[in-house]
């Protein structure tokens, strides 16, 4: 097992993701659903500062989790493995960016919408609602596929971590299992939203269980073209 700087960066680029991801959420006042709705820039007016911040830090989580991804790329670059690592982990980075920029449309909706619709009546709410219809299914659609390529990709890279030993046989199912998880609530089941909240529990979690395997224990980097 490979234990140096780069193994102990690449860990704690993880444990930091899943620290902003996880903080960043379970400190927020509010929480938006699949869909923005009326009700929501009432919750978040209510203190709409510290909600953005949270939102902010929530955000960076999904950042700081490429940056890890792409920090473990550059440590599993060699030959064989990289032919089932480098298109597991570019799915994951896809998926993560995508679910970035998904949140970030409701970080920027969600505090927009509140001096929007501040002082309308509940004709006029319903108005400025209408015109963001179709932004807002847009953004549910790279929820969606954000978190089907992410799971897509962690499927490749539980099998390269079994395969070629690269992590403990354990970590490797967990992140396979993940994976399939994340795929198939989203494809299997139409309305899946709170069904798959504990999804992101679980994905912060392998974050943590990931930066702390590689800060501890390191990666094997096998040479063989097995």
């Amino acid at each position: 097992m490979e234990k140096n700087f780069e193994t102990s960066f690449t860990g704690w680029a993880f444990i930091l993701a899943a620290v902003l991801l996880w903080f960043g959420w379970a400190l927020s006042p509010h929480h938006i659903g699949e869909y923005i709705v009326a009700s929501d820039f009432t919750k978040i007016g209510e203190s709409v500062w510290y909600w953005i911040w949270m939102y902010r830090i929530h955000i960076f989580g999904w950042v700081t989790m490429g940056i890890s991804m792409f920090a473990l790329l550059s440590l599993t670059s060699g030959r064989p493995y990289r032919v089932v690592v480098f298109p597991g982990i570019g799915m994951v980075i896809v998926g993560t960016f995508t679910l970035a920029i998904a949140n970030a449309f409701y970080y920027n909706f969600g505090a927009w919408g509140v001096g929007k619709t501040a002082g309308l009546n509940p004709e006029e709410v319903t108005v400025f609602m209408d015109s963001i219809l179709s932004t807002n299914q847009y953004v549910t659609c790279f929820l969606r596929f954000g978190r089907i390529f992410s799971g897509v990709g962690l499927v490749l890279l539980g099998y390269a971590f079994i395969k070629w030993k690269l992590l403990s046989a354990w970590l490797g199912w967990f992140t396979m299992i993940l994976g399939f998880l994340a795929m198939g609530i989203i494809l299997s089941i139409p309305d899946n939203f709170e069904i798959y909240k504990p999804v992101f529990h679980i994905k912060v979690l392998w974050l943590m269980t990931m930066g702390t395997f590689l800060i501890t224990k390191g990666i094997h980097l096998p040479t063989t073209k097995s």
